[in-house]
Protein backbone atom coordinates (compact mmCIF):
# COMPACT_ATOMS: atom_id res chain seq x y z
CA UNK A 1 0.00 0.00 0.00
CA UNK A 2 1.18 3.54 -0.79
CA UNK A 3 1.57 6.38 1.68
CA UNK A 4 -1.31 8.69 2.53
CA UNK A 5 -1.28 11.74 0.23
CA UNK A 6 -1.39 14.15 3.17
CA UNK A 7 -0.52 17.28 1.19
CA UNK A 8 -3.41 16.64 -1.20
CA UNK A 9 -5.81 16.27 1.71
CA UNK A 10 -4.61 19.57 3.15
CA UNK A 11 -4.96 21.29 -0.22
CA UNK A 12 -8.50 19.95 -0.63
CA UNK A 13 -9.63 21.01 2.86
CA UNK A 14 -8.27 24.52 2.41
CA UNK A 15 -9.87 24.81 -1.06
CA UNK A 16 -13.31 23.85 0.30
CA UNK A 17 -13.21 26.77 2.72
CA UNK A 18 -12.42 29.19 -0.09
CA UNK A 19 -15.32 28.09 -2.35
CA UNK A 20 -17.99 29.95 -0.38
CA UNK A 21 -20.04 30.81 -3.48
CA UNK A 22 -20.26 27.26 -4.83
CA UNK A 23 -23.57 25.37 -4.81
CA UNK A 24 -22.20 22.83 -2.33
CA UNK A 25 -21.10 25.58 0.04
CA UNK A 26 -24.42 27.42 -0.12
CA UNK A 27 -26.57 24.35 0.62
CA UNK A 28 -24.27 23.42 3.52
CA UNK A 29 -24.11 26.95 4.93
CA UNK A 30 -26.27 26.05 7.93
CA UNK A 31 -23.72 23.55 9.28
CA UNK A 32 -20.46 25.27 8.42
CA UNK A 33 -19.35 25.11 12.07
CA UNK A 34 -19.58 21.32 11.97
CA UNK A 35 -17.61 21.37 8.72
CA UNK A 36 -14.96 23.55 10.34
CA UNK A 37 -14.56 20.98 13.11
CA UNK A 38 -14.25 18.08 10.64
CA UNK A 39 -11.73 19.94 8.49
CA UNK A 40 -9.64 21.36 11.32
CA UNK A 41 -9.37 18.07 13.20
CA UNK A 42 -8.23 16.43 9.97
CA UNK A 43 -5.56 19.10 9.55
CA UNK A 44 -4.49 18.53 13.15
CA UNK A 45 -4.18 14.77 12.60
CA UNK A 46 -2.02 15.51 9.56
CA UNK A 47 0.13 17.89 11.62
CA UNK A 48 -0.95 20.82 9.44
CA UNK A 49 -3.16 22.86 11.76
CA UNK A 50 -0.78 25.79 11.33
CA UNK A 51 -1.92 26.17 7.70
CA UNK A 52 -4.97 28.11 8.93
CA UNK A 53 -5.15 31.44 10.74
CA UNK A 54 -6.37 30.44 14.21
CA UNK A 55 -7.29 34.02 15.17
CA UNK A 56 -9.48 34.33 12.07
CA UNK A 57 -11.21 31.04 12.86
CA UNK A 58 -11.81 31.98 16.50
CA UNK A 59 -13.19 35.39 15.49
CA UNK A 60 -15.65 33.74 13.10
CA UNK A 61 -16.75 31.18 15.71
CA UNK A 62 -17.52 33.91 18.23
CA UNK A 63 -19.70 35.61 15.61
CA UNK A 64 -21.73 32.39 15.43
CA UNK A 65 -22.63 32.64 19.12
CA UNK A 66 -26.20 33.58 19.97
CA UNK A 67 -27.17 35.81 22.88
CA UNK A 68 -28.52 32.67 24.59
CA UNK A 69 -24.98 31.34 24.89
CA UNK A 70 -25.36 28.61 22.27
CA UNK A 71 -23.82 28.58 18.80
CA UNK A 72 -25.42 28.42 15.39
CA UNK A 73 -23.99 26.58 12.39
CA UNK A 74 -22.97 29.89 10.86
CA UNK A 75 -23.27 33.62 11.49
CA UNK A 76 -26.92 34.59 11.92
CA UNK A 77 -28.21 31.02 12.32
CA UNK A 78 -30.19 29.69 15.29
CA UNK A 79 -28.22 28.04 18.11
CA UNK A 80 -28.22 24.26 18.53
CA UNK A 81 -26.35 21.73 20.66
CA UNK A 82 -24.80 20.17 17.54
CA UNK A 83 -23.05 23.41 16.61
CA UNK A 84 -22.32 24.40 20.20
CA UNK A 85 -20.27 21.24 20.66
CA UNK A 86 -18.34 21.87 17.43
CA UNK A 87 -17.60 25.44 18.52
CA UNK A 88 -16.27 24.31 21.90
CA UNK A 89 -14.25 21.49 20.31
CA UNK A 90 -12.58 23.83 17.80
CA UNK A 91 -11.77 26.37 20.50
CA UNK A 92 -10.29 23.56 22.60
CA UNK A 93 -8.27 22.43 19.58
CA UNK A 94 -6.70 25.89 19.38
CA UNK A 95 -6.40 26.12 23.19
CA UNK A 96 -8.70 29.16 23.10
CA UNK A 97 -11.43 28.20 25.56
CA UNK A 98 -10.53 31.30 27.55
CA UNK A 99 -12.36 33.48 24.97
CA UNK A 100 -15.65 31.93 26.06
CA UNK A 101 -18.07 33.09 28.72
CA UNK A 102 -18.22 29.54 30.08
CA UNK A 103 -21.08 30.30 32.48
CA UNK A 104 -23.21 31.52 29.59
CA UNK A 105 -22.54 28.45 27.47
CA UNK A 106 -23.18 26.21 30.47
CA UNK A 107 -26.50 27.90 31.21
CA UNK A 108 -27.59 27.40 27.58
CA UNK A 109 -26.85 23.67 27.71
CA UNK A 110 -28.34 23.14 31.16
CA UNK A 111 -31.61 24.77 30.08
CA UNK A 112 -32.02 22.14 27.34
CA UNK A 113 -32.12 19.18 29.75
CA UNK A 114 -35.63 17.81 30.15
CA UNK A 115 -37.26 16.38 33.26
CA UNK A 116 -36.64 12.78 32.12
CA UNK A 117 -32.92 13.48 31.71
CA UNK A 118 -32.96 13.75 27.92
CA UNK A 119 -31.78 16.82 26.01
CA UNK A 120 -33.55 18.87 23.40
CA UNK A 121 -31.28 19.99 20.58
CA UNK A 122 -32.63 23.53 20.68
CA UNK A 123 -35.64 25.56 21.81
CA UNK A 124 -37.90 23.73 19.33
CA UNK A 125 -37.74 20.60 21.47
CA UNK A 126 -36.50 17.72 19.29
CA UNK A 127 -35.07 14.99 21.54
CA UNK A 128 -32.32 12.63 20.41
CA UNK A 129 -29.50 10.75 22.14
CA UNK A 130 -27.08 12.62 19.87
CA UNK A 131 -28.00 15.73 21.83
CA UNK A 132 -27.32 13.96 25.13
CA UNK A 133 -23.81 13.23 23.88
CA UNK A 134 -23.32 16.79 22.64
CA UNK A 135 -24.36 18.24 25.99
CA UNK A 136 -22.29 15.82 28.08
CA UNK A 137 -19.19 16.06 25.88
CA UNK A 138 -19.38 19.85 25.74
CA UNK A 139 -19.76 20.25 29.49
CA UNK A 140 -16.97 17.76 30.12
CA UNK A 141 -14.60 19.84 27.97
CA UNK A 142 -15.67 22.96 29.87
CA UNK A 143 -15.32 21.09 33.19
CA UNK A 144 -18.95 21.86 34.03
CA UNK A 145 -20.49 18.39 33.92
CA UNK A 146 -21.79 18.88 37.45
CA UNK A 147 -24.11 21.62 36.19
CA UNK A 148 -26.63 19.06 34.86
CA UNK A 149 -28.38 16.09 36.41
CA UNK A 150 -25.93 13.43 35.25
CA UNK A 151 -27.82 10.59 36.93
CA UNK A 152 -31.00 11.40 34.99
CA UNK A 153 -29.03 11.90 31.78
CA UNK A 154 -27.50 8.43 32.13
CA UNK A 155 -30.84 6.87 33.02
CA UNK A 156 -32.40 8.30 29.86
CA UNK A 157 -29.58 7.02 27.65
CA UNK A 158 -29.89 3.55 29.20
CA UNK A 159 -33.64 3.64 28.48
CA UNK A 160 -32.73 3.91 24.78
CA UNK A 161 -30.88 0.57 24.87
CA UNK A 162 -32.45 -2.02 22.59
CA UNK A 163 -32.93 -5.78 22.75
CA UNK A 164 -30.01 -6.33 20.37
CA UNK A 165 -27.61 -4.50 22.67
CA UNK A 166 -27.46 -1.28 20.66
CA UNK A 167 -28.97 2.14 21.25
CA UNK A 168 -31.57 4.21 19.41
CA UNK A 169 -32.31 7.92 19.23
CA UNK A 170 -35.22 7.62 21.67
CA UNK A 171 -36.68 4.79 23.80
CA UNK A 172 -38.06 2.08 21.51
CA UNK A 173 -36.22 3.30 18.40
CA UNK A 174 -34.04 0.91 16.37
CA UNK A 175 -30.33 0.58 16.97
CA UNK A 176 -28.07 2.71 14.79
CA UNK A 177 -24.27 2.86 14.73
CA UNK A 178 -24.27 6.65 14.95
CA UNK A 179 -26.52 6.62 18.00
CA UNK A 180 -24.43 3.86 19.55
CA UNK A 181 -21.30 6.00 19.23
CA UNK A 182 -23.09 8.88 20.95
CA UNK A 183 -24.57 6.76 23.74
CA UNK A 184 -21.39 4.80 24.43
CA UNK A 185 -19.40 8.04 24.33
CA UNK A 186 -21.74 9.74 26.80
CA UNK A 187 -21.70 6.73 29.12
CA UNK A 188 -17.89 6.62 28.94
CA UNK A 189 -17.58 10.29 29.87
CA UNK A 190 -19.92 9.85 32.84
CA UNK A 191 -18.23 6.65 34.05
CA UNK A 192 -21.31 4.56 33.28
CA UNK A 193 -20.07 1.91 30.81
CA UNK A 194 -21.23 -0.82 33.19
CA UNK A 195 -24.73 -0.32 31.78
CA UNK A 196 -23.63 -1.75 28.42
CA UNK A 197 -23.96 -5.43 27.48
CA UNK A 198 -20.50 -5.54 25.89
CA UNK A 199 -20.82 -8.99 24.32
CA UNK A 200 -24.21 -8.31 22.78
CA UNK A 201 -23.24 -4.83 21.56
CA UNK A 202 -19.93 -6.15 20.24
CA UNK A 203 -21.77 -8.81 18.25
CA UNK A 204 -24.15 -6.20 16.77
CA UNK A 205 -21.26 -3.96 15.75
CA UNK A 206 -19.36 -6.85 14.16
CA UNK A 207 -22.46 -7.63 12.11
CA UNK A 208 -22.23 -4.18 10.55
CA UNK A 209 -19.38 -5.23 8.28
CA UNK A 210 -20.70 -6.16 4.84
CA UNK A 211 -19.21 -8.33 2.08
CA UNK A 212 -17.34 -5.40 0.53
CA UNK A 213 -15.45 -4.93 3.79
CA UNK A 214 -17.24 -1.66 4.53
CA UNK A 215 -19.56 -0.96 7.44
CA UNK A 216 -23.22 -0.03 7.50
CA UNK A 217 -25.13 1.84 10.16
CA UNK A 218 -28.08 -0.55 10.37
CA UNK A 219 -28.94 -4.07 9.14
CA UNK A 220 -29.68 -4.40 5.41
CA UNK A 221 -28.13 -1.02 4.56
CA UNK A 222 -25.29 -0.24 2.19
CA UNK A 223 -21.78 0.40 3.49
CA UNK A 224 -21.24 4.00 4.56
CA UNK A 225 -17.85 5.52 5.36
CA UNK A 226 -19.65 8.27 7.27
CA UNK A 227 -20.75 6.14 10.22
CA UNK A 228 -17.34 5.72 11.82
Amino acid sequence: MGELAGDKHVKYILSVEKKKDSFESVVMEHLRLNGAYWGLTTLDLLGKLDTVDSDEVVSWILQCQHESGGFGGNIGHDPHLLYTLSAVQVLALFDKLDVLDINKVTDYIRALQNEDGSFSGDIWGEVDTRFSYCAICCLAILKRLDSINVEKAVRYIVSCKTLDGGFGCTPGAESHAGQIFCCVGALAITGSLHHIDKDLLGWWLCERQVKSGGLNGRPEKLADVGIK
